[in-house]
């Protein structure tokens, strides 16, 4: 799928009325950061900017609103995101590309979709989009350094190293650890080995 700027500012202006300010400025980051991170990983930048302005535009709906949307993706709503529904906004942010923007690329949904969990098995833009969200430069332990450094190892390595870090975040903090963040640490560990 080719994004045209008719559809990029369909959604960027979606994103920009739908996100709290601050949310809306951390996607802009995020996408100029995916954007980045796809030249050097050989994905395409416009995919990277386009999934990643995408992949936060359903979070500050209501709890209510995102399981609805995202129970229409056809898989199953976890126990971890029953318990808290905001973590289904990029699987909500995913079906409102398909159903109202026409998006049909599986790579975009599957990176709008898995940003927050990553997953087993995902696309190399869904592992970009992943990390960039966590490292873009509005993030209190991201610096130009840091970036610099995670893209000088392999997109598996670098992806490995953000998830790590996550997960000790969210054990540092008693949260619940997704079995879909397990899952996609251990198949980046094994494909390091």
């Amino acid at each position: 799928m080719r994004i045209d700027e008719s559809l990029l500012e369909r959604v960027r202006l979606y994103a920009l009325a739908s996100e709290k300010k601050s949310r809306f400025e951390h996607s802009v980051r995020v996408a100029q950061t995916a954007e980045r991170m796809c030249g050097v990983y050989g994905v395409d930048p416009a995919k990277g900017y386009f999934a990643a302005l995408a992949h936060d535009m359903c979070k500050d709906l209501e709890d209510t609103a995102q399981l609805s949307m995202a129970s229409r993706d056809g898989e199953p709503v976890t126990d971890v995101e029953r318990d808290k529904p905001a973590l289904l906004h990029g699987r909500a942010a995913a079906v409102k590309l398909r159903e109202d923007f026409g998006v049909d690329d599986s790579d975009i949904l599957e990176a709008v979709a898995r940003h927050t969990f990553g997953g087993e098995g995902i696309c190399a833009l869904a592992k970009i989009i992943y990390a960039a969200d966590k490292i873009e430069p509005g993030r209190p332990n991201s610096s130009p350094e840091r970036i610099a450094s995670l893209l000088g190892m392999s997109l598996d390595g670098m992806c490995l190293a953000v998830a790590e870090e996550s997960l000790e975040y969210l054990r540092s903090r008693g949260k619940k650890v997704a079995p879909a963040t397990l899952r996609f640490l251990q198949s980046l560990r094994d494909s390091q080995a």
